[in-house]
């Protein structure tokens, strides 16, 4: 297995930044939620200089990539009671390599269609540090 690169020249792009707050560096991805109030929305964004596709990466940071998604797609259901996670890497309009992993109900706004292109609604600070705690503490329960 290939060792990982060093994450010093990665840079978050602007766009996810702005669209998500921080929740903590796993050993690959740095972990993030979504600023929108219909959804409990996490992205793992890998800590790689230019990556923009998964088959690019090396076998390790492929492999990893993956572990880390399941990983918060199994805290983030538990955390969210979710009925389905929804996993997208699709990159049509930020191009950084960043993995959606999306709690989905059938009571939520856009159900059964996908959330993607839709507008955001802007969550109150609460609503974010709940669900930051909840995740964290799922995570937690994992190990």
């Amino acid at each position: 297995m290939d060792h990982l690169r060093t994450p010093l020249t990665f840079e978050l792009d602007a766009r996810l930044a702005n669209d998500s707050l921080w929740i903590l560096d796993l050993q690959l991805c740095q972990l993030r939620l979504m600023q929108d109030a219909r959804f409990f929305w996490a992205l793992l964004i890998p800590r790689i200089a230019n990556a923009h596709e998964w088959f690019e990466l090396g076998a390790g940071e492929q492999l990893l990539l993956h572990q880390e998604t399941m990983q918060v797609a199994r805290a983030l259901k538990n955390a969210a009671n979710a009925q389905k996670i929804n996993i997208g890497a699709l990159g049509n309009i930020v191009a950084q390599l960043h993995v959606h992993v999306l709690a989905r109900c059938s009571s939520d706004a856009c159900w059964p269609q996908p959330v993607w292109g839709t507008q955001m609604q802007a969550p109150a600070p609460e609503l974010m540090a709940k669900r930051s705690a909840a995740l964290l503490a799922a995570l937690q329960n994992l190990r």
